[in-house]
């Protein structure tokens, strides 16, 4: 029998900003441009959860959805909805909130939920046009 990959897409809004503490004011600006705004930025994030695994004999199903939409909502959703990255959530109090970095988060959260034969990878978009993926 072949794995299967089951994918949940949801959707979130945040704030944030690009900087590096340990950087001139001057260079985070060269570097980050208008993600550095000091006011902050936001995106419309969509979010892909993709669960790879064996199907189960008795249910046919790689995840329950309902369990998979449940873990998401209570774990990312109700985390980083409506906030401001920076500013609101311990994740990114010293983490520079990149689409690559919260990817990361993202899966660093939800994969010890998971069961061990259970695979995860997760896709962040941050724009139409950029998105990251984690683990690649």
């Amino acid at each position: 029998m072949n794995k299967t990959a089951i994918i949940r897409c949801e959707h979130f809004n945040s704030a944030h900003r690009l900087h590096n503490n340990a950087w001139s004011e001057e260079k985070n600006r060269t570097i980050f441009g208008k993600c550095n705004n000091p006011n902050y930025h936001g995106h419309n994030y969509d979010l892909e959860v993709k669960i790879i695994g064996y199907c189960d004999s008795d249910t046919g199903y790689v995840i329950d959805t309902k369990i998979l939409s449940d873990l998401i909502k209570e774990n990312i959703l109700d985390r980083f909805d409506h906030k401001n990255l920076n500013l609101d959530t311990q994740e990114f109090k010293e983490l520079n909130p990149t689409a690559e970095n919260i990817a990361m988060v993202i899966y660093t959260i939800l994969k010890p939920k998971l069961s061990k034969e259970l695979e995860l990878k997760i896709k962040l978009y941050e724009t139409a046009r950029n998105y990251v993926e984690y683990p690649y």
